[in-house]
């Protein structure tokens, strides 16, 4: 069986709660990563005599597992497992990242010992198996490592979540330098402050073969990291070349004497660091990489991580850059640096993210793009002002993959576009001063909604107001006609049907109903190409490829679409693969097309007896398609006690209170027992003075038999329908299950979730038309006609009353 993101995940995150207390958030990844890379090397090469990565005589995970619970195990961790790895393979990576007999953050004695019994048992789960699990395409344990290096940060605060660049900003990064034209995995890549080194793996991966990747992190835990990043993304070769050291005083990748230089770069250093000349005397520079430049300012080294990766590149090398907004604006210095950059054409653009991005800071920053290739012929550079496009993901912003595709699509093809990107000339630039702040060449500022003084007194709606909606009326040219009539005064616009009808004229409209049936066929035609492609899913399906193609395909049928925005839906798309879709079709591609039934476990962790779930057909799909008849017997009742539910509610409602028939049977806690109505209605019968009170509690007595035996049937129709469904999911063929699963179930919920996004197109239009009907619907000289109404009548009152207005 594969794994699940969400097993994984979640197993992962439990080992967090078990280190809790005994350390700072920042240090739990120290430990629960080791315990993941020995797992997962254990499982992927143990007694594999051709592995890339040896694994020594005791130092597997199953050697681990023997050590629960005994005295010594975190010196057995220490001197028998970490160390013997890091020796064996050349790593030095896993004894320094953490002390696992360190009684301070572990405990002492028995609680250090049941906390790694406990730590190790989690990894034990069986549906951990990373022996033979999931394709070579599959990125499962790489986007397990993001998905804690992400949370890790989080939980770290500003001052140590720097180690982290977010996934879809190393993605962007990695699209916008050309490494996807790279021919060989001989070319090089390198980052000076690689931390994690999930930026380098990110352009690795854009690389049709791969590169050869280079890097260097200040941080000793840190390059630890690095390296068994590189083991879990199945580039144990590159371990090697992740190095320590401080890249500005000490840069250790070298040819000689003289900086080595590479095909392409890529880094997220840290922001504005002060120290950054500590170790080194940046006016003698070996390396001249201020040559021609200019010396970054004594206490900010955001130049002087620019101009190092300038000099490491190669004459046509390509590279991109963090850095703070600030390089783009400050004077002095860094003024005269950059100027120097941007004569010599070596800024081919600049991408202006959006703020509170990255874990370390909140600030906004941008991405510099240096391309050495094209100095002589580069006749401006082109910016993107990318500073609205994000989600809020907790108190962090964060990039979707809709902002991704844009940045990545307007950057590679150079499009302007208004209010987010333009190619800015040289002559434009000097003639700011070389001062490359965004605002002075973007105008990324929404419209103003201008208040019409005139409609305010006068009534009627602007002219300017409705025309803004040309879009709209591009695409339904009568249906204005329908909502507007010229006012008897120039430039104004009257509405002709009643502000509650704006939304029933636009949707029945005969042009609105045409274009909506346009969008349909659009998508009935994505549908009938994509179908084939997720029906065929098996053994060869390579599923990043996969999604590759129906997503590029379904972008490509909305684009040049009127009132649509491609990229919205592209995101519906991405958003339900990456909840549903990638790992149905993992589990496809590894068990093949089948229904399986999962016992269903108590929080416990044991088994519920003769209780089932299905995550890949969930139930209600098999119930939809193969018992309706039963499923409509089971809402039927459902129904049914809702209606004796209301009932017994109105009886309640109109005989409740101090005065009312059913006030000696309602208890303190607003109920009605069967126990308080056999009592009340013995007392009382027989009795011709309470015979009203008798009949009601009778009455509301047989609605509560009624329900009594209803639930009773509807409990034995769910019964009898759930053991129907357990009994038809062996009995599935693989076409029955293609139809559940394709037809039913992912395409039927893309295409509501598609739809939902076309409805927004019009409820657009209607929200604006109604906005400027309620605006302008009260003229001043009504409200005060109204006004002096109403005073007339209060006068009258009060005149009545023998009092007078003053």
């Amino acid at each position: 069986m594969a794994i699940k993101k969400s097993e994984l995940y979640s197993s992962l995150w439990k080992s967090c709660d078990e280190l809790r207390g005994g350390m700072d958030a920042s240090q739990y990844k120290d430990y629960i990563l080791p315990l993941l890379f020995i797992k997962y090397v254990s499982d992927k090469y143990a007694d594999d005599e051709d592995a890339l990565i040896t694994i020594p005589e005791g130092a597997s995970f199953a050697d681990l597992v023997k050590m629960k619970g005994k005295d010594g195990i975190g010196d057995y961790i220490n001197k028998k497992v970490l160390a013997p790895i890091d020796r064996e393979n050349g790593f030095d990576m896993l004894s320094k990242m953490a002390d696992f007999n360190d009684e301070d953050k572990l405990g002492n004695g028995k609680e250090l010992i049941e906390k790694l019994s406990k730590l190790i048992a989690i990894f034990e789960n069986p549906a951990l198996n990373f022996s033979n699990n999931r394709a070579e395409d599959d990125d499962l344990l790489g986007d397990a490592y993001e998905y804690l290096m992400q949370h890790f940060a989080k939980e770290a605060g500003k001052s140590k979540g720097q180690f982290y660049t977010p996934s879809e900003v190393s993605r962007i990064m990695a699209k916008i330098i050309g490494v996807d034209s790279a021919t060989s995995q001989s070319q090089t890549v390198y980052d000076p402050a690689c931390g994690s080194a999930s930026l380098l793996l990110k352009v690795n991966d854009e690389a049709p073969h791969g590169l050869t990747i280079y890097g260097q992190e200040k941080d000793n835990a840190t390059v630890a990291l690095a390296k068994m990043n590189m083991v879990l993304h199945n580039n144990p070769e590159a371990v090697q070349d992740i190095v320590q050291g401080n890249t500005l005083a000490d840069p250790i990748h070298k040819d000689g004497d003289f900086l080595k230089r590479f095909d392409f770069c890529v880094a997220n250093p840290p922001f504005s660091v002060k120290s950054w000349s500590n170790g080194f005397h940046p006016e003698s520079d070996i390396y001249k990489r201020f040559d021609g430049f200019g010396i970054p300012p004594n206490k900010n080294g955001d130049y002087a991580f620019l101009l190092h990766i300038i000099r490491s590149l190669k004459t046509k090398g390509k590279g991109a850059v963090i850095l703070p907004h600030g390089v783009l604006f400050r004077g002095n210095a860094e003024a005269t640096i950059r100027t120097n950059i941007v004569k010599r054409g070596l800024i081919k653009g600049i991408i202006g993210l959006p703020a509170n991005l990255f874990f370390g800071t909140g600030i906004p920053a941008c991405i510099i793009v240096i391309d050495k290739e094209n100095t002589g012929t580069r006749k401006g550079l082109f910016m993107i002002d990318a500073s609205k496009g994000y989600i809020k993901d907790g108190n962090k912003n964060r990039l979707r993959e809709q902002d991704l595709h844009k940045i990545v699509d307007v950057f590679n093809n150079q499009m302007e576009v208004a209010k987010f990107s333009r190619m800015v000339s040289y002559e434009e630039i000097e003639t700011n001063e070389y001062n490359l702040n965004i605002p002075r060449y973007i105008d990324s500022q929404d419209e103003e909604d201008i208040q019409d003084i005139q409609a305010h007194l006068l009534g009627d709606i602007p002219n300017r107001d409705v025309d803004a909606l040309q879009n709209y009326w591009e695409v339904y040219p009568n249906l204005q006609e329908h909502l507007f009539h010229p006012a008897k005064r120039e430039s104004y616009y009257s509405l002709v049907v009643p502000k509650a009808n704006i939304k029933e004229t636009i949707f029945n409209h005969a042009e609105f109903i045409e274009y909506r049936e346009t969008l349909d066929k659009v998508y009935s035609a994505w549908e009938s190409e994509t179908k084939p492609k997720l029906w065929n899913i098996n053994e060869t399906t390579k599923p990043k490829e996969l999604i590759y193609e129906i997503s590029e395909s379904l972008l490509k049928q909305y684009k040049n679409r009127a009132l649509i925005n491609p990229y919205d839906i592209y995101q519906h798309l991405m958003d339900y693969w990456n909840d549903i879709l990638k790992d149905d079709s993992f589990l496809i591609k590894e068990d093949g097309w089948i229904a399986t039934l999962t016992p269903i476990k108590d929080k416990n962790g044991k088994i519920k007896k003769g209780e089932f779930e299905s995550e890949l057909i969930p139930f209600e799909l098999v119930i939809s398609r193969f018992f309706k008849k039963e499923q409509t017997e089971v809402k039927t009742i459902e129904a049914y006690l809702d209606t004796l539910s209301a009932e017994m509610t109105e009886l309640i409602e109109e005989h409740s209170g101090d005065e009312g028939l059913l006030n000696e049977i309602i208890n303190d806690k607003g109920n009605i027992t069967k126990g308080d109505i056999a009592k009340r209605l013995k007392e009382i019968k027989g009795d011709e003075e309470y015979t009203e009170e008798y009949n009601i509690i009778h009455s509301h007595e047989k609605l509560m038999t009624l329900e009594a035996a209803n639930k009773k049937t509807l409990k034995e129709a769910e019964a009898k329908l759930k053991q129907q469904v357990y009994t038809k999911y062996p009995q599935l063929t693989e076409q029955e299950i293609k139809t559940l699963i394709v037809e039913d179930k992912w395409l039927a919920i893309l295409k509501n979730s598609i739809d939902s996004e076309i409805d927004r197109i019009s409820q657009r239009l209607t929200n604006r038309i109604t906005e400027l009907a309620n605006r302008y619907e009260f003229p001043l000289p009504q409200v005060e006609q109204q006004v002096q109404e109403l005073q007339t009548k209060v006068a009258e009152h009060l005149q009545k009353m023998g009092m007078e207005w003053n």
